[in-house]
């Protein structure tokens, strides 16, 4: 067929062909086949399965490590870093000036008090000293004649008064040049040692001038700070044991204790007197202080197995006769190396030592004792829960999986 219009080329048509409309059917059935499908939910609806179970649903146990515990009773200690401090520490003024003559002893040595350290020159002041005396001398002979006169009745009873008055004057002239020449000698105030001498021979110095320092260290006083919370527990008479920062150790006691609080840090000064005859402590050095406080029930135990509540309390989680969790606040009463002592616990406890940190109070669990290779530091595997190892900071905080944490604290009341 020709189509003028198109410039006498002719349209093909394929009405002829059999297979020209099998397409149009097959694309029809499968169109209606999906219809049929999607709207099959709304004409047959599938049987409702959200109704409630028909058995019980069952939750299995976690599994945890658990350690016999028994209270035991330990001495309660208050620990603190002090100063030692001497006994005495003074310095050596000169008590009148002049030239220093001689110089009796050196930087270091081992004084006994009133020993001469050092003396000035003397040849002025016992000039005056001779000078006092004659005048003493003149003074006595007038005296004497103004007695002996009104004896008589030849002089009058103010005469003798005026020489009496003459008299004293001058026996005070005598001493305080006796006195000024006894200053002329530098004397150790009391036994201790010369830290520091400051003179030399020749060197004149004045009244009142620094010479030396010297120390006493016999006894040490170690001076501490006590917080307000344990100001109750220490109390003047109470022992205490001294480790020294080079090693030394000694026994001490509590002489003073403060009763007016620092304004800033709100601690008690304390004092603490430590014997030391021989001298082989040095003063200024640390020290560090364990006064026992009295006996306490604890729990020894691995800060590995400290744990907080949804309050931040800290605690320790037991296992029950019942096998159910158990949450106990707890108090640190002492921490050593190897691990510390806490109270709040009951008598006997089953204390879980691992997985401590996947398991709730109240829950119910799966208890085993606790073998030789476990590690309290590491929770106990749990499926489907991560792996992880308690570690310690660098504050000294014992963290654990599952958010448990501890304080391993020197000491604390």
């Amino acid at each position: 067929m020709t189509d003028a219009s198109n410039g006498g080329r002719e349209r093909l048509e394929f009405d002829s062909d059999k297979g020209s409309s099998r397409s149009r059917w097959v694309a029809g059935g499968l169109a209606a086949a999906i219809i049929a499908w999607m709207g099959s939910g709304y004409i047959l609806p599938s049987p409702d399965t959200s109704g409630p179970a028909t058995g019980p649903v069952t939750r299995k146990a976690v599994t945890v490590a658990v350690r016999r515990s028994a209270a035991e009773q330990i001495e309660q200690v208050f620990v603190a870093e002090g100063q030692a401090l001497p006994a005495r520490d003074t310095l050596i003024r000169a008590e009148t000036s002049g030239q220093i003559a001689e110089l009796l002893v050196d930087k270091g040595a081992d004084l006994e008090a009133g020993q001469v350290i050092a003396r000035l020159d003397t040849a002025a002041r016992r000039s005056d000293l001779e000078r006092a005396r004659e005048e003493l001398s003149r003074a006595q002979r007038e005296f004497d004649n103004a007695s002996e006169l009104v004896e008589r009745g030849v002089a009058t009873v103010d005469r003798v008064a005026q020489a009496r008055a003459t008299l004293a004057a001058a026996r005070a002239g005598v001493s305080s040049a006796e006195e000024a020449i006894k200053n002329t000698e530098i004397r150790a105030p009391f036994s201790g040692r010369l830290e520091t001498l400051d003179i030399e021979t020749r060197e004149f110095i004045s009244t009142g001038a620094d010479v030396g320092r010297i120390v006493d260290n016999t006894p040490l006083t170690i001076r501490i700070q006590i917080p307000q919370q344990a100001r109750a527990d220490i109390k003047p008479g109470q022992s205490a044991e001294v480790s020294f920062i080079t090693g030394a150790e000694g026994q001490g006691e509590v002489t003073f204790v403060g009763t007016s609080a620092d304004t800033e840090t709100r601690t008690f000064l304390a004092e603490v007197k430590v014997a030391n005859d021989d001298g082989a402590i040095p003063a200024g050095i640390s020290a560090r202080l364990r006064i026992p406080t009295g006996k306490a029930s604890a729990h020894f135990v691995s800060p590995a197995i400290l744990s907080l509540d949804t309050d931040g309390t800290l605690g320790i989680k037991t296992v029950n006769d019942s096998n159910v969790v158990e949450f106990h606040a707890i108090d640190i009463v002492r921490a050593q190396t190897d691990g510390i002592w806490v109270s709040g616990l009951p008598e006997e406890a089953q204390i879980i030592s691992i997985g401590q940190g996947f398991v709730n109070d109240g829950e119910t669990v799966d208890p085993q004792p606790e073998t030789d290779g476990d590690d309290p530091g590491r929770q106990a595997p749990v499926p489907g829960a991560p792996d992880l190892e308690t570690r310690s900071d660098a504050s000294g905080q014992i963290t654990g999986a599952g958010g448990d944490e501890g304080d391993d604290a020197e000491a604390i009341q």
